[in-house]
């Protein structure tokens, strides 16, 4: 079976947004242009395609980044079959709480469409996945959504972006009339303004562009065409002479830029009222890259030497899997996205991360939650692989004989836990089952066991993100489950240096026990982890005892001494020690080396560690006193007063362990009207006040 789409024909895209900026919307609208459905669904009457799982459309919003692909041949060709493109569109989750959806998408798209709600401008979550897409340098377009809405602001979103996302975005369209005025848009390249008309926007109808418009569209279509000659000498010198700079040169021009991330083109509409839709479309086609565009991949050998791949299908097969779905009709999918060369069904390939081999059953392609068989996946593509037994997310893919891995994705570690237990001895036994699964769909979701009170305890982003566990485990596996109290992943580790001696010594009738080792602790930057040093000279322990010592201080490490938390950032030197020919052995050395790490971090100056917090609230005027001073109390630190229309948002930063029930509270105080958005920010010291409770509780 040869290839249907030419490679440059193809765009990997993900849309992204905060929560309610109108991103699902705007992908529903994306899959009715291109004929993936015939009737368009709404976010608010619960029958989307992209948001399909219960709980999405239950609560109106996504959770689970959705997989489809469909077709666009841009508005401005006709219906000319020769420039149709196949689109792989990613819709992912905007609820600070799955913020791993995005993280992982973004790590195998090609280009990103980032929804701006028009009235509320730069969200913050849309600022966290802002900096996850430089993380992985994906091109991106920016859509400023809802220009219909009342308080809408064009100029308003756009000044934010530049202020606090890029100074390199720049407008290619600007809206024609904003709130119920909203009728059109004015397209700066092709200098054309166009009226959406008909019952879904579908008929585009070119218009005189308005008198009242003129200056402003002559402004920015200046600085327009002058950011864009300057990344071309021949059209700069061609410019400054004072000569017309034809279309498809711009076209070409601006395509090279936005890959260079040089440009940040912004374009605008209303996906709710089909308004700006198809030429987002069309820009995707035009402006974002194909897997050609892109730099080769990078990846390293079995040595660690460094290796490329291109995006060419004669290439060793090469592919990332980046998201693993428990489906209802066909068990486990695995996503994947396929660098190089050609994946073929029934084919054997190897999983170079866990070092296992694979055979490849059934491989789909996805529409949402339906799906196509196929028999090939070629470059550059993304499909899904039915029933993979060892592969979970961020594994290499690759072929048997050409090993290489790839860059693993980072995920950030859980914040929250909750104590949860089966009700009845049958939910039992399928709670187990119920939890791995979870925990292979989603690698920020923890399960462990309380070693002291033999309990499970489940770790996540936030309260929204475990209540949605709980709940597909009851759904989606038929468990009824209680559970407790939300609790904080509090942290340990230490602020000063210390050395410690371990020695384990047992006599006991026939061959003893001895392990005697001296180590090192010192504090490390926040976010370092942990770090062993062997400084063993002279082999005063053997080579062969050292890994038992790192396995000795790594258990220890996970039950810290001033409240059994994990401890964290930490470097542990291994530097001297003795042996003894006949009775050493791995066991008593792994013992030496964790009873010497607690005596040393005993003498460190330990400290619990809370996580703490990145708080909006948005609230009304005549509340602002009292959130203020109700953040305050809560030993928040307030960094900024904003104003928006008609409202207040406060910036702040806020221990976790404070915000339980703040949803209650805040609707409480403002009467109903106030929201908040609340994501990880990092881990600090807590007051000695609060240790000492924290310690108490614990001990209870």
């Amino acid at each position: 079976m040869a290839r249907l789409y030419p490679i440059e024909k193809i765009r990997n895209i993900g849309i992204v947004a905060h929560i309610d900026a109108g991103k699902t919307t705007v992908s529903e609208r994306i899959l009715f242009y291109t004929g993936v459905s015939h009737k368009i669904g709404e976010v608010h009457t619960g029958d989307t395609v992209m948001d399909w799982m219960e709980q999405e459309r239950e609560r109106g919003i996504t959770i689970t980044a959705a997989a489809t692909t469909a077709f666009w041949v841009p508005t401005y060709r006709g219906n000319d079959k020769n420039f149709s493109h196949r689109i792989n569109l990613i819709d992912t989750p905007g609820h600070i709480d799955f913020t791993v959806e995005v993280k992982r998408s973004l790590r195998v798209l090609d280009g990103a469409v980032v929804v701006f709600d028009g009235v509320s401008g730069v969200e913050p979550q849309t600022e966290t996945n802002w900096h996850y897409a430089d993380e992985y340098h994906v091109p991106r377009l920016c859509f400023i959504n809802k220009m219909d809405r009342m308080g809408a602001s064009f100029w308003g979103s756009f000044e934010a972006i530049r202020e606090r996302l890029t100074p390199n975005a720049y407008p290619i369209q600007l809206p024609i009339g904003l709130e119920s005025e909203h009728r059109g848009i004015v397209d700066l390249m092709r200098m054309k303004a166009y009226a959406f008309e008909g019952e879904h926007g579908e008929n585009i109808k070119e218009i005189p562009i308005p008198d009242t418009m003129k200056e402003e569209v002559e402004k920015w279509r200046h600085q327009l065409v002058e950011k864009i000659v300057e990344g071309d000498d021949a059209l700069m010198a061609s410019y400054l002479e004072g000569k017309e700079i034809g279309l498809e040169d711009l076209r070409r021009t601006l395509r090279k830029m936005v890959i260079g991330y040089k440009i940040v083109p912004v374009l605008c509409g209303s996906a709710l009222k089909n308004k700006g839709v198809q030429f987002v479309l069309d820009a995707v086609v035009d402006y974002l890259p194909s897997p050609l565009d892109l730099p080769p991949v990078k990846g390293t050998d079995e040595k660690g030497g460094e290796l490329t791949r291109t995006a060419d299908d004669a290439e060793p097969f090469t592919a990332l899997a980046f998201k693993i779905a428990a489906d209802p009709f066909v068990g486990s999918l695995t996503f994947f996205r396929n660098y190089a060369g050609v994946l073929k069904r029934g084919s054997y390939v190897f999983n170079s991360t866990k070092g296992v081999q694979e055979r490849i059953g059934r491989v789909v392609r996805l529409h949402a939650n339906q799906r196509e068989e196929v028999e090939e996946v070629y470059a550059g593509e993304i499909a899904a692989i039915v029933g993979l037994k060892g592969t979970t997310t961020g594994d290499t893919l690759c072929d048997t004989e050409k090993l290489i891995v790839l860059e693993k994705i980072t995920f950030p570690e859980p914040v929250i836990g909750i104590r949860i237990e089966p009700k009845t001895k049958a939910d039992q036994e399928k709670m187990g089952t119920a939890l791995r699964r979870l925990a292979e769909e989603d690698p920020t979701f923890r399960v462990a066991g309380d070693p002291e009170t033999g309990e499970t305890i489940i770790s996540g982003m936030g309260e929204l993100h475990l209540e949605i566990i709980v709940d597909r485990m009851k759904r989606e596996f038929g468990v009824e489950a209680s559970v407790g109290r939300p609790q904080v992943a509090y942290k340990e580790t230490i602020t000063g240096s210390a050395e410690a001696e371990g020695k384990y010594i047992k006599q006991s009738g026939g061959r003893g026990q001895y392990g005697h080792v001296r180590l090192k602790v010192k504090s490390l930057e926040r976010g370092t982890g942990f770090v062993f040093v062997d400084a063993i000279k002279g082999g005063v322990i053997p080579r062969e005892f050292i890994p038992a010592v790192e396995k000795g201080v790594k258990e220890a490490l996970d039950r810290g001494v001033l409240a059994h938390y994990p401890m964290i950032d930490v470097e542990v030197e291994l530097y001297d020690g003795s042996f003894h020919e006949v009775d050493s052995s791995e066991a008593a050395f792994k013992i030496a080396g964790s009873m010497a790490f607690q005596e040393a971090v005993k003498r460190a100056n330990p400290v619990i560690l809370e996580p703490v917090m990145k708080l909006q609230v948005i609230v009304p005027p005549d509340f602002l006193g009292e959130v203020t001073g109700n953040v305050n109390s809560k030993r928040g630190k307030i960094e900024n007063l904003g104003d928006r229309v008609n409202i207040k948002v406060i910036d702040a930063k806020v221990p976790l362990s404070e915000m339980f029930g703040y949803a209650t509270e805040l609707r409480s105080m403002t009467q109903g009207r106030g929201s908040f958005t609340m994501e990880f920010d990092h881990y600090e010291p807590t007051p000695q006040n609060v240790a000492q409770l924290i310690i108490e509780g614990k001990k209870k």
